[in-house]
């Protein structure tokens, strides 16, 4: 029997996947913001968040892909140095002490730069990424995201955008494949984590493919700048309060 807790958390899930996923990315940083608000033990958040965001980004990547959102060029080399340190990344285990704080860093990122989308969104002259710079920025958001449970997006996304290497609404179709490649990669990285599963999964799966649904559908047609910022403010309280602000 599902307590108000864990429905309300539910509920905050589909929020951040309909949010996240309008702009390609998968919801693993909200996902961890969430959990963190409701005190949910690290252990258990890792796992979830590659969890849920193997199935959103899956799904994100096929319908941009098929709403010709996605470039294969843009994507493949931050991949090629990703997915094995995204292996790496997720076989490491943090104390929570280590951890709490270190995706604190990575929430405030994430909201910082949602609390300000406009900046990524300047015209510029379209260029494909340099081969060697794409594989070795990959290596570290790789890395970085297998660390922390979370798909690399809100790391890729405004790199791609301000280099001048994607426009915004491409942008969304190749961090969602990216993301899915990373996350999959993290959980590969370290399979005993899924044992920390909640038995609660299947209402966030649930949640966060119906957020997916809708996130994508406005994606593909609207902008949702104004409810990205909320969104971005959440989660930088979140990382504050990982990070023991408060």
């Amino acid at each position: 029997m599902l307590d108000t807790a864990h429905l309300l958390l539910a509920a905050c899930m589909f929020l951040g996947a309909a949010l996240y996923s309008s702009v390609g990315h998968a919801g693993a940083s909200a996902y961890i913001a969430f959990m963190a608000l409701f005190s949910v033990a690290p252990a258990v958040m890792r796992p979830t968040a590659l969890t849920l965001n193997i199935l959103v980004a899956s799904f994100a990547s096929i319908r941009y892909a098929r709403a010709g959102l996605f470039r294969w060029r843009i994507v493949w080399p931050f991949m090629l140095g990703a997915l094995p340190f995204a292996f790496i990344g997720g076989g490491i285990e943090l104390p929570g002490h280590y951890y709490r704080p270190i995706v604190g860093v990575v929430l405030i990122i994430a909201g910082v730069r949602l609390l300000w989308p406009r900046q990524l969104s300047e015209n510029r002259v379209l260029r494909d990424p340099p081969i060697a710079i794409g594989i070795l920025l990959g290596t570290v958001i790789g890395f970085l995201s297998g660390l922390t449970g979370t798909g690399g997006g809100i790391f890729l996304s405004p790199i791609i955008i301000f280099l001048g290497w994607s426009d915004l609404r491409t942008a969304s179709g190749v961090a969602a494949v990216f993301i899915f490649g990373n996350s999959v990669a993290g959980l590969l990285g370290n399979l005993a984590t899924v044992r920390s599963l909640p038995e609660e999964l299947p209402i966030y799966v649930a949640a966060v493919m119906l957020g997916a649904l809708v996130g994508t559908a406005f994606g593909i047609k609207f902008a949702t700048t104004y409810v990205q910022r909320a969104l971005g403010l959440v989660l930088v309280v979140a990382g504050l309060k990982l990070i023991g602000v408060y």
